[in-house]
């Protein structure tokens, strides 16, 4: 076959595929072409996660292990066939966004480097009222996949008492995704208020592995991200390809299924097998529209106990009755003088870290990758092997750090439950990536 470039044919169109045999997953050797070959044999799944939305491109032009970027405005040089629609951020900048209608325009984004598909929980058609409210369970480090798969089921206990149908997937990294189709007459500000009331729902009915705090400091198990659900954020859609060695998948799978099935059961090798035997488990998602009345009546319940809203991601305005947007162990610093005052005088802050905290933390590494991170810690552990014997899962801080163009990864640690006289020093970082030198 032709290495230069090939051309497939699908949906009535000619979609150009350049350096076809490109090496995309180093590994187990998938190119170009297999990635592409993969969402045509998925198409029809992926355009129910993906299609009808604008889009957010986010490019892996080097292969799942090179450096990625996030392209919001869609590419001048385009197909004619290949639609816009033009997005208003919180900041209140637009952008023209690429929105995928058929196979040719899956395949399109493909060629462009698209390992994983990130659509807008909004269609095309209208842009101010969610039609899929988003539930994203994310383990701290360390939490068992049994874990995960537990707070699933609460999560769909909580929304079937509340009228409402979750559909599971797993994210193709460590978590699962549970959507749910909802009527479009909520605005997102709702919709995340929606998510905050399930997410603390779930939390009361597992507090021993789930948790609603957005400080890091806070969680353990696993944390329900409820503002994922905030205007401008994307998720990885069903039957996306995730950025990890074996090539794994987004995958919808059945509830029944859930409580047997691991994460890398599904990969773009095994995926498109599974899809022509079986079909698309989430088939049904766009007939079970439902209602967020009971959702935002328990978040009304919730205020009126005390819980207000919870905070922002902070490239989001202040929002009216948000807390106050800084870390807890922050907060009571800043609540007594004499502390706040010492700090003050004795903080060296950094272009990574100008937080100052009450916690034992450590740095360990930042690197532009989370292997290469995650690999500093584990060097890290050998060397101190009678401090991780005291540390638990949340202790572990794994924290992506955003740039102008691509994210790296810092590594922490929590010393508070390693006894004092047994908690090493900080040392020089094992992983010591600038992000700014390239400024």
């Amino acid at each position: 076959m032709p290495t230069r470039g090939e051309i497939v044919e699908v949906s009535g169109r000619q979609v150009a595929i350049s350096n076809p045999d490109k090496v995309f997953f180093a590994g187990p050797g998938y190119t170009k072409r297999d990635l592409v070959a993969y969402y045509l044999a998925v198409a029809d799944g992926a355009l129910r996660g993906a299609g009808g939305r604008p889009m957010a491109l986010k490019r892996y032009v080097n292969g799942a292990a090179g450096d990625f970027f996030f392209q919001k405005r869609a590419p001048e040089s385009r197909p004619e066939w290949v639609r816009t629609v033009e997005l208003t951020f919180p900041s209140g900048r637009t952008a023209d966004e690429i929105v995928i209608d058929d196979a040719a325009g899956l395949l399109w984004v493909a060629n462009l480097g698209c390992l994983d598909l990130n659509p807008h929980a909004v269609r095309a058609d209208d842009l101010d009222h969610p039609d899929e409210l988003r539930v994203d369970l994310d383990p701290v480090p360390g939490v068992p996949w049994d874990d995960i798969r537990r707070v699933a089921l609460v999560a769909r206990e909580v929304l079937a008492d509340l009228g409402l149908v979750g559909w599971p997937k797993t994210s193709g990294s460590r978590g699962i995704h549970v959507n749910v189709r909802i009527e479009r007459r909520w605005s997102f500000d709702e919709v995340r208020r929606s998510a905050l009331a399930l997410a603390r729902e779930v939390e009361r009915r597992a507090p021993q592995i789930a948790t609603s705090k957005w400080w890091k400091e806070e969680r353990h198990g696993v944390f329900i991200d409820y503002n994922q659900n905030a205007k401008d954020r994307t998720v990885a859609s069903a039957y996306s390809v995730r950025p990890v060695p074996d090539a794994r998948v987004s995958a919808p799978v059945t509830w029944d299924e859930l409580p047997e099935c691991e994460l890398g059961d599904f990969t773009i090798a095994t995926v498109p097998g599974r899809f022509a035997a079986i079909g698309d488990p989430a088939s049904g998602i766009d007939e079970a529209v439902g209602s967020l009345e009971g959702l935002l009546e328990l978040s009304a319940r919730q205020a009126k106990a005390g819980l207000g809203d919870a905070p922002w991601p902070p490239n989001y305005a202040k929002a009216p009755g948000e807390p106050p947007r800084v870390a807890p162990s922050r907060a009571r610093k800043l609540d007594d003088p004499s502390a706040a005052a010492k700090s003050s005088a004795t903080r060296q802050p950094s272009p990574a870290s100008r937080r100052a905290s009450t916690k034992p933390l450590i740095e360990i590494a930042r690197a532009a990758t989370k292997e290469e991170a995650l690999a500093a810690f584990e060097r890290w552990k050998s060397r101190h092997t009678g401090v991780v014997a005291h540390l638990e899962p949340s202790d572990l801080l794994v924290d992506s750090m955003r740039g102008r163009f691509t994210l790296w990864y810092r590594i922490r640690v929590n010393l508070e439950h390693v006894p004092a006289a047994e908690r090493p020093a900080q040392e020089p970082l094992d992983a010591d990536y600038d992000p700014w030198a390239a400024r």
